[in-house]
């Protein structure tokens, strides 16, 4: 068997961290779980569910995952959400192949579902996730939202990973909410200036893309909702932009 660290970065997800971590431990021999001060049971059921677990203050995506990595014992990490799990076709794949140094990386199509509900549409299928890696070798970006592992010597697997993208409106707002706030805070370190107008035509031409360009319209009631709520997520980021810049001139007067 390949030796695997499996690495999760949580805040308050014991709804999901249990299925996450025996979803690991299938292609796993050890599991990390690095949590932002979780103020719910996610430490201690982690700690129950065989898992090695370390507190670190949120980093930022990228950081975070990357400060994971330091306390594997082995090269090769498999990076993987909270609210995640491995679907049989990757379980299969990974004890199959012999990890060497022909690659640096794997990546793996990601299904994203909305309740039981499977989300194709406007993009979000196949949805290339590379989580499969050598850290020796290459790491995540520092991005503060949506990171990557970005490497030249990566294999493309078809196997999958599962997404419980939410499970009700109410939980998919927490989550653009908290999303957008990590996007701005990247807008802001990539020296995206503050616009009072930008928050409208970024996230109108946001709902175009994903009705239009990506073929939502055609897809009917999961089409429109992928695309409306692209649409808020990106109104959101570009309008906390320009709350950073109003509390940065305030700090400074």
């Amino acid at each position: 068997m390949n030796k695997i660290t499996g690495t999760i970065i949580t805040l308050n997800a014991e709804k999901y961290i249990e299925r996450a971590i025996r979803s690991l431990q299938s292609i796993c021999d050890e599991v990390i779980v690095l949590d932002s001060e979780s103020t719910d049971l996610t430490r201690e059921i982690a700690v129950n569910s065989g898992a090695k677990v370390f507190v670190q203050p949120f980093l930022g995506d990228g950081d975070q995952k990357k400060e994971a990595s330091k306390f594997s014992k082995n090269n090769w990490i498999f990076s993987m959400d909270a609210d995640e799990y491995l679907a049989n076709d990757l379980i299969e794949f990974v004890k199959t192949i012999n990890l060497s140094d022909d690659y640096d990386s794997y990546s793996f199509r990601r299904k994203n579902y909305c309740g039981n509900e499977w989300i194709k549409a406007a993009g979000f299928y196949p949805d290339e996730v590379t989580r499969l890696y050598n850290k020796a070798k290459v790491n995540y970006d520092t991005r503060s939202d949506h990171a990557a592992v970005t490497s030249i010597k990566r294999f493309r697997s078809k196997s999958h990973i599962i997404h419980n993208t939410y499970e009700s409106m109410d939980e998919w707002v927490e989550k653009i909410n908290f999303r957008s706030s990590m996007s701005a805070k990247q807008l802001f370190k990539d020296g995206v200036k503050a616009s009072s107008i930008r928050p409208i035509t970024r996230s109108i031409f946001a709902f175009f893309k994903k009705l239009i360009i990506k073929g939502g319209i055609f897809q009917g009631k999961n089409g429109f909702k992928v695309a409306l709520t692209t649409m808020f997520n990106t109104y959101l980021k570009y309008t906390k932009l320009n709350d950073i810049y109003d509390k940065e001139n305030s700090s400074n007067k």
